[in-house]
């Protein structure tokens, strides 16, 4: 499993990563196992305003619908518009391709774990 160390980690399997000012949001390898197949990617609209915690994307797969909570307070500046098209790329490329949505963030970022604490935990729910 690929945890890179150039990213940060939710308790709920989302990646994040700053460039530029701007946050990019997206689905880990395990989060995307677990979902299954994806089928179908519900974005947010350029422009909405997002909050800390919150769902700010919803992906639906062959096996259920998961919300994908945003990282940061911020509004949405770009999303990745090839999964209205080929959600799958979740699956087949989630840390690269398959990135869900960008934010620019209003106010400090919120640590979330490094790799190396997303790892441990991944390894405690083995």
């Amino acid at each position: 499993m690929d945890i890179r160390q150039d990213r940060q980690y939710g308790e709920t399997h989302e990646w994040y990563t700053v460039e530029d000012g701007l946050v990019t949001v997206g689905v880990t390898e395990q989060g995307q196992e677990m979902l299954g197949d994806v089928v179908f990617a519900d974005l947010p609209d350029v422009g909405q305003v997002v909050s800390e915690g919150a769902p700010c994307a919803t992906l639906e797969s062959v096996k259920a619908a998961s919300d994908v909570l945003c990282p940061a307070d911020g509004e949405v500046v770009e999303v990745n518009e090839a999964l209205e098209e080929s959600p799958e790329l979740i699956n087949d490329d989630p840390l690269d391709e398959g990135w869900i949505l960008r934010i620019r963030p209003i106010g400090e970022l919120s640590e979330w774990m490094s790799a190396d604490e997303y790892g441990r935990m991944l390894e405690a729910t083995d």
